[in-house]
This record gives structure tokens, C-alpha cells and sequence, in this order.
């Protein structure tokens, strides 16, 4: 049976929906717009959808893409407008294709983090967190379900593919490709290292957006 992938966007108030919410704010689409997609089966079957690497809540994105099997013999260029139409606001469909590359081969994730200051950027922010972000080794600590302490330590240089470090007046901008999966890097611990290694540096508030995911050539994955 044919995979079929639908890219989307989520930004405004969309960002807090949470990964489950999101999952069955799909199913309900499907069934308000009349498109008939493969369910589970079972004595509760719901369409099986599936989002292959998912977004923390609060984040933003202009490339998230769900997964799913289309029935029939459907036109795939009227899926977005059908699924618009009954979506909620701060979700938008722009896309639906037939999958090509396996999930496995999703490599990595391109972030623009925020700094934002309220009295400007700190004077040689930009410097500082560029060398930090340069560094050898830069080792944090994170939570683990697997470690029996509850944390385990993380070398995020290994993880970081790119980055760029941009100052303007109140905001300091990280432009971050990072490792998506086995293991991935949430941009919010590059965010803890820059409190915890350059606290003078620390931002007043960070929002986070999703811009492209990235095979291991750096390419666009779809």
C-alpha cells in the first residue's frame, strides 16, 4: 500500500497543540473532509496517521509532515485545500505527495532559535556564543528514561552540523542543523548550555521554529 506524506505548517496558537492533540486533530480532519485513509483495526479503529519526527510543544514550523495511506484513487493536489477547509487555524497544509525517502534516512533538522533581550543583546554575546558553540566538546546533562539517575550526559558539538550566530540590537539569532534521530538534539539544550556556560549571555525570552528536515547529504527530505 502507497505511503503518502502531507507537509504542513503549524505556527500562531497551533505551536502549543501537543504531538497526541495533533495526531487526532488529523483524524477528525480526514473524517470532516471525507477522505478515506487506512484505519487500524481493531475494536476502536482510528486512521492510522503517523508524524515521523515530532515537534515539542511551543514550537513552531514550516515543515512538518504527516504520514498516511490514502484509499481510492484520490487526487493528491486537492488534499491540501480539502484538509484546509476543516484544519484549525495555525495549521495549513501546502503539500500531499507520495512518500520517497524512508524515515531513517531523515537525518538532521534545521532550527532558527530567537534570543530575545529585553535591554539588547549583552556586549559580546555574539563572540561568546559563537566560541561556545565551537568548542571541542561541549557536555550537558539531560533527562533519560533509560539511565536509572533519571540523566545521562550529551556531547552536543557531535550533534551540531552547522551554526550561525547572528547579533541584531535585541535579538540574537541561531541559525542550528542539528541531528534529528539515533541520537537527536532538541535546540532547547544548546539554549540550557548557553545559560549554563554563558549565564551573563542568558536570553530573556527563546522561541523556536522548525524550518527544514534534512537527509545526510543536507538535502531536503521528503
Amino acid at each position: 500500500m502507497t505511503t503518502h506524506r502531507l507537509a504542513f505548517s503549524k505556527s500562531d496558537t497551533a505551536k502549543f497543540i501537543s504531538h497526541l492533540d495533533l495526531m487526532r486533530t488529523f483524524q477528525r480532519a480526514f473524517l470532516r473532509a471525507g477522505i478515506q485513509v487506512r484505519h487500524t483495526e481493531g475494536f476502536n479503529p482510528h486512521a492510522f496517521v503517523s508524524i515521523p519526527l515530532p515537534l515539542s510543544v511551543g514550537y513552531s514550523s514550516g515543515c512538518e509532515v504527516l504520514e498516511c495511506s490514502l484509499l481510492g484513487e484520490p487526487d493528491l493536489e486537492q488534499i491540501p485545500q480539502r484538509m484546509n477547509a476543516v484544519l484549525p487555524d495555525g495549521i495549513h497544509v501546502y503539500q500531499c505527495y507520495a512518500g520517497g525517502q524512508p524515515v531513517k534516512a531523515l537525518q538532521y533538522v534545521n532550527y532558527i532559535v530567537t534570543l530575545e533581550y529585553e535591554a539588547g543583546a549583552p556586549f559580546g554575546a555574539e563572540g561568546a556564543i559563537r566560541a561556545l558553540l565551537s568548542r571541542d566538546s561541549l557536555v550537558m546533562e539531560k533527562r533519560s528514561k533509560k539511565a536509572k539517575s533519571g540523566f545521562t550526559q550529551v556531547d552536543l558539538i557531535p550533534l551540531i552540523a552547522q551554526a550561525t550566530v547572528e547579533e541584531r540590537r535585541d535579538t540574537i539569532t541561531l541559525d542550528l542543523v542539528l541531528r534529528a534521530q539515533n541520537p537527536g538534539l532538541n535546540p532547547d539544550l544548546v539554549v540550557a548550555a548557553i545559560r549554563q556556560e554563558c549565564p551573563d549571555m542568558a536570553p530573556d525570552f527563546v522561541s523556536f521554529h522548525r524550518r527544514a528536515v534534512l537527509d545526510d547529504q543536507l538535502q531536503p527530505w521528503s
